[in-house]
């Protein structure tokens, strides 16, 4: 030891060179034991995990003395790997390709996907639930032409050998060092079952940084893994290890294991089968396996002895004990004791790209399987367990190789069924079903833990993972004693979780037991038999369907006899499970279908097969009873079952296959008996009876109707359905596509999941999956999706092409696959759309008959069905009943009658030459048919009918019989028809006569149904009597007879009707067609009937009721007249509503004629001649608005950024996908603003700045209106109760906010209408002929004369409280721009920019400019008017001082005032850098209301000078110094002329000599100017920039005056805008011809001398002291020009955004966020939800929509690829803008497909950001309480 110590006083790095040299010498036995010396110090397991000082030893040792980091590169360079084998935990973004996928299970990382080629493969992204590893480079598991670049190159032939030394410390620590964890391992574990609170993690966590060191070894490569496997895998290391540590006096590694062990081998006596199997024999602790026995017999099960496993004495080397015999063992023995952490499960599944190691670990694997199963069932936490071990097993049972080998070395197959057998043993309960005292069955209970949390999936997901192995399977079939074992398992579902029908009370609690159970047999039943039937394919593999198919009766008889069954069900029970029946009929349908074996070889004898029907026949007859409401107080989950037995993922493993085994049965049993006991199971015999009433004893009279309908249905789909009796694959899909189809038109991924999978666990895909496209493209057309702007987003469907509807629609197809029975309405519904579209049939129409497939010759036998005296007496009886209205017929009834009748003609019975043997005469049924054949019994009559009935029936005759013509005899003759009615007494005795075959008396033993089952209580219903009914019918002639009922025409049929038929007309139609084709048919098919219709045809006459007349006939009668009388009343109803909503639409959603969009301004021209009145839509009363009682428009304000976020740019800016790509701010429109205002606040008066601009670019103030008004106290008490119901929809109420009562949109204040006043009206609008000046003058006077102040009002308490709601609506940032917030200037500015606002937002809706005139669709009603008044209330507070006034400046040319003593007063701003329309709007709302026009006018053409001089300024910045010397003295000579005042020659010449001035702004000589400058101005380009600087000024003016005056806007070209502009705002008396080329000087009118004006203007700007010559020039060349506001360009496909941020850290936290988001405004990147990124408890989304778009933001949610709205406190979830190839979303991106932009969806987010109405069109929004 003391070497040691003095090596560890050492640097290590010195040391491990040191060691390193040592043991490179040939004799290197000295520095082995140094080195083991030091290992045994440093690797102690006394000292703590936590202690990283040994990690640190370990590493600089293995790196043997240079750095780790380049160790780790050297060893990195030897990498010999072929597969990829990159390991993932849950979540983790893969791919699977199903083109190149061997393996359903296939997997691949990213990188080796994009670095494939799959362009047109079958591929989909997903998250990964378990974990799982990369497939790439695995040929056992894909394709090699899906390999990437990096893997397909089997880089292992050109790596260098790696040499010895680089290694070699490696192989000596190691060892140390994972025994080292191992014994932490041992030592930190704790029973559960100790006192001890025991925690398993911290003693992980302590251990994290050497099993990660571990995890990074397995990461340097091949060369590093070929070291650890042979270390984990060498028993003798293991054993030397392990003897030293013995030596040193540690607990001894056998011990502790085999203490854990015993944990596994309790029971070993007590015969645990799973446990002998594994044969841990190994000396247990007695007392714990004794224990476990004790509690075993406690169990219910009725001291059952688990199953003794034939099996275990195959192999002697399975029985052993878990005995360790290497480190791999028992380091899996300790993950498994551990749980599966997932540091150990990533550890050991990196190492498989060894496959040495990948052998082993699989064997070791499958040695611990069993004990993986017992810590699976004891875990708490079996969900996160269930996945890390599926994690393992699908890398190692996926490939075929592996598995075979494991099956033939390991008995995996044995471990594994016997595992799940001894799983399902522990909760096990005695079956109740049939004969609960007796019965010997045993099945799960499906409420345990077990299953109801699906803790068997794991193994049963392995089971069948190896059994997709065509090796693996083919052993399983062969080997018997298996099977055998595997049918128990499945005899445990066999009847589970029985219901029974409540007869009393409605049941307490519903029990959701029946989710567990329908998993548990789907997936531990069905899945294994599918994956079995995948390798029974061909005639090779008959013996293994003979095999099954015996097992699987053998299996059902010991069934049969430990439930006591007989020969009849009991009653009021069903259960949904029955799984045996179903493995037998489906090898069955296989045997037949691919196998050509003969049906009747593995058919069982006529006893069995009738006992195999009981079950499945009962199930549809309570489907029936269930949907007839017998169950109801079962509750709702008696309906989910019905429900989860035919829906799609279950229907192929249920339903079909109960059907297939009933057609089997059918088509070899009795006929006759198989009828009867139909309508026996469902109740209905009692009905079938000719006379009117009757009694039943065990249906309401309710239920008789929907119980008939059902068996009736039944039968049809019984006949008439070939899934597995003849269909091919390929038709049978189109059959599936085409019914769901017709239900409802479907998107591409609901069809995918609605068809059954043609369940083939390889292909994991639809059947023959590459045809399911071409099906879909051959049976429907595509939709694409629609979009209405407002309208719900569509997403792409496919709908059924017409010749679909006209010659494939199946009904029965239809009824067999809906889970809900308003599907079968909706498939009617949308067929008969159809019909009455394409002109086939106009009515009402009936189902349609279709043509079957031709049956499969095995199963001929079905046809006897439809020719059988019972069906024929069935079908005759109830053609009677509805010809003479019997109750509880229907038109439902006689469709499935007349479609039984219809199979029959069509399905002809072979002529039977071999009669089975002779029929005794005495059978009851022969006296009413000759024959069994349907087309000889169609046309015989039957004369009279003895029935039972109540003595009250109307059929008791009072009198004798009638001894006319009919002699005795023949009277006698009619008496023996007594028996008709006893399908009971049928079925009995055909049972009897099956049973007794050889015994030939014994027929004549009929069990009749005593009476005394029916016991009468005293008083209740009358006797029943026998009467004889004369009938003398035909089926023909009731046919007939019901062709003139339901034709209400006497004699419908003439006799000549047959000769003038066209069959065409035929297929499609009501229940008169469907008699007529019936008719058709049997008359060309037999001349005989022929003759009898036309017979019939010709003395028809209308039915005659019984003699009293019975008090239904006049119900009938009523009722036809009720009904009339009911559709009248709501006829009218309906009329009435109509109007009342048309008026309401008009008054309401009127934005298209101009006309009414001018009368609706509520200050409208002609309407101001009287007081405006306003609609109150609260209390419906109309009246003006009073300063007592003010009206107010609803109104919702919101703070907008939209202005803000616009550029100069037409295209959009590109969202970054790359990091080489950036988006800058920096030219945005408020940005621009900003700026401006922060310059000028550098050097010019606070209070002249803040009138200079306008703000609320960001953050701006937008009203608008739905249009409807409202009193305000009206208006107050609808928000108290609000207030105080409780149900409120996502709005908050306590921030004012509501839905207008009238159209429900949202809402968040009220705007108070201004009194209307009549008296100026007149005055306001007349022209005027004053002269400039004096109008100038009257201005001035108007600004000087304060408004009168309004004396304190509820109208003016409205108006302020208003104001408070504008300013409360955005944030103080957006409002404070002064040098002092709170100031009055500040107020002032932030007053009138809400009106620019507004004015603005409504010219970007308006598509930027007026060209479209006064009708814009997209110009909402609008509030400006109302809005300008409340505005200019609140401004005239403020006066603005004369001195300052702007008008002086504008219209008089000052003297020169000589300097003041304040020379620290900063100057006011030129006008020439002052904002024209702000100076617009500041004059409109601080004169007195109304203006008069002409006033307006005047300001307008006085503001325009100011404009027109600004932009001659602006541009005569941007020529060059010749230019600017040319144009200023060609002007020069014109000034004199008389127009000089209005020619822009004149005037350029006279700005550029003035700004020439001393401090010249032109001195400034950049280089962009000359760039500009490279084109030569001409008087037309010069003409059209000074236009473009223009117009928005006047745009501006214009919007302004429409709404302030009423006036029309009139729509033009874009070329001819400005003109049009100028005439509508008086600046021009006439348009010029042609329009488009105005002068824009020639507008002009100066009120003095204009040249004198333009001086004082420009002297302004060139005597600025403290100003830089650039500043200026920013200032005066102003940009005013923006382009409509857009979102950033996405890139087409999704994956390219998807790929680039959902790993992206962010910027701020540097962590990769959980959820990711985008701002699609300004491309930011923000951490959704993220706590990372909270300020102030906001999250990082909502702090972004408040900074970005003034609380409304618009997020792309990365991983889930839809987009989230953020609005104020609310959020709602938009939708997603990219969709599949099949037009579909994909929302969390669950299906993967690739996703790409959808324009369309894209703009009408963008026109619904623009247009402010996400609140309204959006309807599901929530509150977000700021965590988003």
């Amino acid at each position: 030891m003391m070497a040691a110590s003095l090596l560890l006083r050492r640097d290590k790095k010195a040391t491990a060179a040191h060691l390193k040299a040592d043991l490179n010498r040939a004799d290197n036995s000295s520095g082995v034991r140094q080195l083991q010396e030091l290992l045994d110090t440093v690797l102690n397991p006394e000292t703590p995990a936590a202690d990283t000082e040994a990690l640190d030893w370990c590493k600089c040792l293995i790196a043997g003395g240079e750095g780790f980091e380049e160790f780790c590169k050297t060893v990195r360079s030897y990498d010999n790997a072929t597969l990829c084998g990159l390991v993932w935990t849950a979540n983790f973004v893969a791919y699977r390709c199903r083109t190149c996928g061997i393996s359903p299970c296939m997997s691949l990382c990213a990188e080796c996907f994009n670095n494939g080629d799959h362009t047109g493969h079958d591929f989909n992204m997903f998250r990964s639930q378990a974990g799982g590893a990369c497939d790439c480079g695995d040929s056992n598991v894909m394709r090699e032409s899906g390999f990437c670049r990096r893997h397909r190159l089997r880089t292992g032939e050109n790596v260098p050998s790696i040499p010895r030394d680089l290694l070699l410390m490696s192989e000596m620590v190691l060892p140390h060092f994972i025994l080292c964890i191992i014994q932490y391992l041992r030592d930190g574990y704790v029973e559960p079952d100790t006192s001890t609170e025991r925690d398993l993690q911290k003693v992980l966590q302590q251990l994290e940084p050497q099993i990660s060191f571990l995890e990074e070894l397995t990461k340097m490569g091949g060369a590093m893994r070929t070291v650890l496997t042979k270390i984990l895998t060498n028993q003798q290391t293991f054993k030397e290890l392990s003897m030293a540590l013995q030596n040193s006096g540690l607990v001894s590694v056998e011990e502790k294991a085999q203490a854990a062990a015993a944990d596994v081998t309790v029971g070993a006596e007590g015969g645990a089968g799973a446990m002998v199997l594994l044969g841990t024999t190994a000396p247990g602790s007695p007392d714990e396996s004794s224990k476990e026995e004790d509690q075993d017999a406690g169990q219910s099960v009725g001291q059952r002895k688990r199953v003794k496993l034939s099996s275990s004495t195959k192999d002697p080397c399975i029985i052993e004990s878990l005995k360790h015999k290497c480190f791999l063992e028992e380091l899996l023995f300790w993950t498994i004791k551990y749980e599966f952490p997932q540091k150990m499960v990533t550890f050991l599944l990196n190492m498989l790209p060894d496959q040495d190691y990948k052998i082993t670990f699989t064997k070791t694997f499958v040695q611990h399987y069993a004990f993986i199963m017992k810590t699976l069932m004891k875990s708490h936490e079996s969900d996160t367990m269930s996945n890390r071990i599926v994690h393992i097993s699908v890398q190692l049972f996926s490939n075929e190789e592996l598995a075979r080998h494991v099956t033939e070395e390991c008995h995996l197959l044995d471990i594994m069924v016997t595992v799940l057998l001894y799983m399902m043993e522990s909760c096990l309960i005695k079956s109740e079903l049939q004969d609960e005292e007796n019965s010997r069955h045993v099945v799960v209970n499906c409420s345990e833990a077990l299953l109801k949390n699906n803790t068997y999936w794991p193994l049963v997901s392995d089971f069948i993972n190896i059994l997709s192995h065509q090796s693996v399977a083919k052993k399983f079939l062969e080997d018997h004693s298996l099977l055998m074992l595997w049918m128990s398992f499945v005899s445990f579902f066999q009847g589970m979780n029985l219901n029974k029908r409540e007869l009393n009370e409605h049941v307490e609690f519903e029990s959701q037991t029946y989710y567990a159970a329908f998993a548990a047999e789907l997936e531990a039943c069905a899945q294994p038999m599918w994956g079995l039937l995948t390798h029974c394919k061909v005639k090779e593999t008959q013996e293994y369907s003979k095999t099954v198919v015996r097992y699987c009766l053998e299996t059902l008889q010991i069934w049969f006899d430990a439930i006591g069954f007989i020969d009849e069900p009991a009653p009021n029970q069903v259960t949904f499970h029955l799984p045996l029946h179903r493995y037998y009929a489906m090898f069955l349908s296989k045997a037949v279908k691919c196998q050509g074996l003969d049906l009747d070889s593995l058919l069982p004898d006529q006893e069995m097969l009738m006992k195999i029907m009981v079950h499945p026949l009962q199930i549809q007859a309570c489907l029936s009873e269930i949907h007839s409401n017998m169950w109801v107080r079962n509750g709702l989950q008696i309906k989910g079952q019905a429900m989860t037995y035919v829906q799609s993922h279950f229907c192929n493993s249920m339903i079909d296959p109960d059907i297939y085994l009933l057609q089997v049965c059918a088509s070899r049993l009795d006929p006759d008996y198989f009828i009867s006991s139909v309508f026996e199971r469902f109740k209905v015999v009692d009905l079938l009876t000719m006379a009117s009433q009757h009694q039943n004893a065990v249906l309401d009279s309710e239920q008789e109707r929907p119980m008939l309908e059902g068996a009736l249905t039944f039968l049809v789909i019984l006949t008439s359905l070939r899934v597995h009796l003849g269909m091919t694959d390929d038709e049978i899909l189109r059959g599936e596509m085409v019914s769901q189809l017709c239900m409802n038109d479907r998107t591409h991924s609901a069809l995918l999941d609605l068809i059954p999978e043609n369940p083939n666990p390889k292909s994991g895909i639809v059947p023959g999956s590459c045809s399911f496209e071409e099906m879909l493209s051959a049976v429907a057309d595509f939709k694409a999706p629609v979009f209405e702007p407002g309208g719900s987003m569509q997403q792409g469907m496919y709908t059924p092409k017409a010749e679909v509807w006209e010659k494939e629609f199946d009904p029965i197809m239809v009824v067999l696959r809906t889970v809900y029975r308003r599907d079968v309405q909706s498939a009617m519904d949308r067929y008969s759309a159809f019909l009455k579209q394409s002109g086939i049939h106009t009515g009402n129409p009936w189902p349609p008959y279709k043509e079957r497939t031709a049956l499969h010759p095995c199963y001929k036998g079905l046809i006897k069905l439809l020719h059988c005296k019972t069906l024929h007496i069935v079908i005759f009886t109830l053609l009677y009943k509805i010809w003479m209205d019997h109750q509880n017929m229907s038109e439902h009834v006689l469709c499935m009658v007349l479609y039984l009748i219809e199979l029959g003609l069509d399905n002809q019975v072979q002529d039977n030459k071999e009669d089975e043997e002779p029929c005794i005469e005495e059978h009851c049924h022969d006296s009413w048919f000759p024959g069994t054949n349907l087309l000889s019994n169609l046309h015989h009559v039957i004369n009279f009918v003895r029935v039972r009935v109540p003595e009250t029936a109307p059929e008791v005759k009072r009198e004798a019989p009638p001894s006319t013509s009919t002699e005795a005899s023949s009277y006698g003759q009619n008496l023996r028809e007594a028996q008709v009615f006893s399908l009971v007494a049928e079925r009995r005795r055909k049972f009897q006569e099956i049973i007794n075959r050889s015994n030939t008396e014994a027929t004549q033993v009929v069990r009749p149904k005593s009476s005394s089952t029916r016991w009468v209580p005293p008083g209740t219903p009358p006797q029943l009597v026998t009467e004889i009914l004369e009938i003398r019918e035909s089926m023909l002639s009731l046919l007939i007879k019901l062709h003139q009922k339901l034709s209400s025409k006497q004699n419908s049929l003439s006799a000549s009707w047959l000769e003038d038929m066209d069959m065409s007309r035929h297929t499609h139609g009501d229940g008169i067609t469907a008699i007529e084709r019936i008719l058709t048919k049997a008359a060309t098919r037999s001349c005989q009937i022929k003759r009898s219709i036309q017979d019939i045809c010709g003395k028809v006459c209308p039915p005659v009721p019984p003699k009293k007349n019975s008090p239904t006939d006049k119900k009938t009668m009523d009722k036809e007249e009720r009904r009339q009388r009911a559709r009248e009343r709501q006829q009218k109803l309906l009329a009435e509503f109509a109007s009342r909503q048309k008026s309401f639409m008009e008054t309401a959603m009127d934005v298209e004629s101009p006309d009414t969009e001018a009368a609706m301004d509520l200050g409208g021209s002609d309407v101001m001649e009287s007081e405006v009145l306003y609609d109150c839509v609260i209390c419906g009363q109309s009246g003006p608005s009073t300063e007592d009682r003010p009206t107010g428009l609803v109104v919702l304000l919101q703070a907008s950024s939209v202005l803000g976020h616009r550029c100069q740019s037409k295209e959009a800016k590109k969202l970054p996908t790359s990091d080489e790509e950036h988006i800058y701010a920096a030219d945005t429109c408020g940005v621009a603003h900003d700026v401006r205002l922060t310059l000028m606040q550098r050097f010019f008066k606070d209070s002249s700045c803040l009138q200079s601009v306008s703000i609320g670019w960001d953050g701006g103030v937008y009203v608008q209106t739905c249009g409807h008004t409202l009193h305000i106290d009206c208006h107050k008490s609808y928000m108290e109760s609000l207030r105080n119901d409780q149900v409120l929809q996502g709005f908050s109420v306590d921030k004012g906010e509501f839905t207008c009562p009238l159209c429900r949109q949202f809402a968040n204040s009220v705007l108070p209408c201004r009194p209307g006043r009549g008296t100026e009206a007149g005055a306001w609008h007349t022209p005027t002929n004053k002269k400039t000046f004096v109008l100038v003058k009257e201005v001035e006077d108007l600004q000087e004369k304060l408004g009168p102040f309004s004396t304190e009002s509820n109208l003016s308490k409205e108006m302020e409280l208003v104001i408070k709601d504008i300013k409360n609506t955005t944030q103080k940032k957006y409002m404070d721009y002064g040098k002092n917030p709170g100031s009055p200037d500040n107020d002032f500015l932030f007053m009138y920019s809400v009106a620019r606002t507004n004015l603005e937002l409504e010219l970007v809706h308006r598509g930027g400019n007026l060209c479209s005139g006064g009708a814009s669709a997209s110009a909402k009603r609008s509030c400006l008017n109302q809005l300008f008044h409340v505005l200019a209330m609140h401004m005239r507070l403020y006066s603005i001082d004369s001195a300052y006034n702007p008008w002086t400046k504008l219209t008089q040319v000052l003297q020169v005032r000589e300097a003041d003593g304040f020379d620290d007063e900063r100057p006011e701003v030129p006008m020439l850098f002052r904002d024209v329309p702000s100076l617009l709007i500041i004059f409109v709302l601080t004169m007195p209301q109304p203006l008069r026009k002409e006033h307006f006018t005047c300001v307008v053409k006085m503001l325009y000078n100011l404009q027109f001089t600004q932009a001659v300024a602006a541009l005569s910045t941007k020529f060059s110094p010749e230019e600017r010397q040319a144009w200023s003295t060609s002007g020069a000579l014109k000034k004199n002329v008389a127009n000089a005042e209005t020619s822009f020659e004149a005037l350029l010449s006279h700005v550029i000599s003035e700004l020439s001035e001393d401090k010249s702004v032109y001195k400034v000589k950049t280089e962009e100017t000359s760039m500009l400058s490279s084109s030569v101005w001409s008087p037309q380009s010069i003409e059209f920039s000074l236009q473009q600087f223009c117009l928005p000024f006047l745009r501006l003016s214009c919007l302004l005056q429409h709404h302030l005056y009423g006036d029309n806007l009139t729509g033009c070209q874009e070329e001819e805008e400005f003109a049009s502009l100028a005439v509508c705002l008086g600046l021009l008396p006439s348009a010029p011809q042609p329009a488009n080329i105005v002068h824009s000087a020639s507008c002009l009118s100066w009120a003095v001398s204009a040249f004198g004006l333009v001086t004082q203007w420009c002297a302004e700007v060139t005597g600025l002291s403290q100003m830089q010559a650039e500043q200026s020039l920013t200032l005066l060349v102003q940009e005013p020009q923006w382009t409509a506001p857009r979102l950033l360009q996405l890139p087409d496909n999704y994956n390219i955004i998807f790929q680039y941020y959902h790993r992206k850290a962010c910027t701020a936290c540097k962590k990769v966020p959980k959820d990711p988001a985008l701002c699609l405004v300004c491309g930011a990147f923000v951490c959704l939800k993220g706590v990372c990124c909270k300020q102030q408890g906001i999250c990082e989304c909502v702090l972004h929509s408040q900074h970005c778009g003034a609380a409304t933001g618009i997020f792309l949610l990365i991983n889930a690829s839809v987009i989230i709205i953020i609005r104020g406190h609310r959020f709602c979830l938009w939708g997603s803008v990219y969709l599949d190839a099949h037009g579909e979303e994909d929302r969390d991106l669950r299906r993967g497909k690739p996703l790409f932009l959808c324009e369309e969806r894209y703009r009408v987010l963008e026109q619904q950001w623009g247009s402010h109405t996400f609140d309204h069109i959006n309807k599901r929004w929530g509150p977000h309480y700021n965590g988003l």
